[in-house]
């Protein structure tokens, strides 16, 4: 370590349709950058202080979370762990599965992300999920040790999330209404069905009665081997979460983590309370002539892939080239609005004009002074000259805001982040301006920007807050 290292600690918290974990790790920086180069901080090492119990996700109803049972319980563990609120500088807190569809889980992540940390944030939404799962579970990182092309299939309670990774780079993701807990029994007769799957098994011809779990299963796995090969059906589209599978080309391995995992790896589940079809589903997995048919490698972690994955992976680290006002920091949930300049610079002015006009559209259609971010991508080569010009139009661009007093926050993919922010504020000093590079955001992202480090860059979290019915 040089003189550069500094640690920070990171909180992962998921909420799922059965389960909730909560694990704690510390995450070392580091200049990377060679002397006399540009600073290069990075994520050099991820530790993992203390892994939380397994807890039953506590529920009020079938569609409402105990939003007080939860905050209760990561009190709880955070002082099992010998932390406090203030020593959180990143993390997330993730609603995952069902457990996103019940009426107050938007309520739930704002509470939590509130209190459980100065920085730590919300973040939902099934792609995501599968995407977290798979760095969690080490899918990811074996795609990039072996260049072949994995699939992390992360089976919960309620779904089944699906993120491919190629030599390390996203291909695409896909969620599917399959899980351990969307069929249950009540007593010796009771069967209780989630409606998705109710819907599913009548187009079907088949009604869902006691002791036919095997069945229901048996057609789980092949519906899952289907969108694994690109074969799905129209009726096997009914398990589908959203948008269809967005990979191309062969998979080569399969990796499973999650609780229905957990029963694939260890032929016995350790809490014998469950009632319900995830013993019957890792075992129909497991049988599966065409899922049998792939590579299997076995993940690092299985029912606590997500939760690591939050705790350990959500985090980048901004360029060290950056211009921040440090008193308005941290920002949360701040919508990014994409200005790409792939077709050149030539009149920036209006370019800038209209996309602050779009911007204010969209994220602050009612002239609130709700705050965004603008995302700017493809620059070409900025001198001086250029970058003054840049200065300039964004600061008479901005005079169409109604809230001219709150952070100018810019992000960028190349490292002109300190240059222009700097010349910002010679323009206009009284503005805050939070500008960071070397950060890759999209359209419609949420951004999460914490507090200056020692190392002179900042966390920065990138997210999606949607919540799916």
């Amino acid at each position: 370590m040089n003189e550069q290292a500094e640690r920070i600690i990171s909180a992962g918290i998921d909420i799922g349709t059965s389960t909730t974990k909560l694990v704690i790790s510390e995450l070392s920086l580091r200049n990377v950058a060679g002397g006399g180069q540009v600073p290069k901080i990075e994520i050099t090492d991820k530790k993992i202080l203390y892994r939380s119990p397994i807890f039953r996700t506590p529920l009020l109803s079938d569609t409402v979370i105990d939003i007080p049972a939860v905050q209760k319980m990561v009190e709880s563990e955070y002082h099992q762990a010998g932390i406090t609120f203030d020593n959180i500088q990143t993390g997330a807190v993730i609603i995952t599965g069902e457990t996103a569809t019940k009426q107050n889980a938007e309520e739930m992540v704002y509470r939590l992300s509130e209190a459980a940390g100065e920085f730590l944030v919300a973040a939902a939404g099934p792609d995501l999920e599968g995407i977290i799962a798979a760095k969690g579970s080490g899918a990811h990182q074996h795609s990039i040790k072996t260049r072949k092309t994995v699939a992390n299939i992360d089976i919960g309670g309620g779904t089944a999330n699906i993120a491919v990774y190629r030599s390390g780079m996203l291909c695409g993701t896909c969620t599917l209404h399959i899980g351990g807990r969307l069929v249950e029994w009540e007593g010796a007769a009771k069967v209780k069905v989630a409606p998705s799957i109710g819907k599913w098994l009548k187009s079907k011809g088949h009604s869902p009665v006691n002791g036919d779990g095997t069945f229901i299963t048996n057609e789980m796995a092949k519906v899952l081997s289907r969108f694994l090969a690109g074969s799905f059906t129209k009726e096997d589209e009914l398990l589908l979460v959203g948008k269809e599978p967005s990979w191309t080309g062969r998979i080569d391995v399969l990796m499973f983590s999650g609780g229905v995992s957990d029963c694939i790896y260890h032929q016995e589940r350790e809490d014998k309370s469950f009632r319900d079809i995830g013993m019957m589903l890792a075992a129909s997995i497991k049988e599966n002539e065409e899922l049998a048919a792939w590579e299997w490698e076995k993940p690092i972690e299985t029912v606590r892939a997500t939760v690591l994955g939050a705790g350990a992976h959500t985090t980048e680290i901004s360029g060290a080239t950056i211009e921040v006002n440090d008193s308005h920091l941290p920002v949360r949930n701040i919508p990014v609005y994409r200005i790409d300049f792939h077709d050149g610079i030539d009149d920036v002015t209006a370019t800038l004009a209209q996309a602050v006009q779009d911007a204010i559209t969209i994220y602050d259609a009612l002239k609130e002074g709700l705050n965004f971010a603008f995302y700017l991508t493809n620059l070409p080569y900025q001198s001086f000259r250029d970058i003054h010009q840049l200065a300039v139009a964004f600061t008479e661009a901005l005079m169409q805001k109604p809230n001219r007093q709150q952070p100018l926050i810019i992000v960028m993919d190349s490292d002109y982040g300190k240059a222009l922010g700097q010349t910002i504020l010679a323009n206009q000093p009284d503005l805050p301006v939070i500008c960071i590079d070397q950060t890759e955001v999209e359209h419609g992202d949420y951004l999460d920007i914490g507090r200056l480090l020692r190392t002179g860059v900042v966390p920065v979290v990138v997210k999606t807050l949607t919540f799916h019915s």
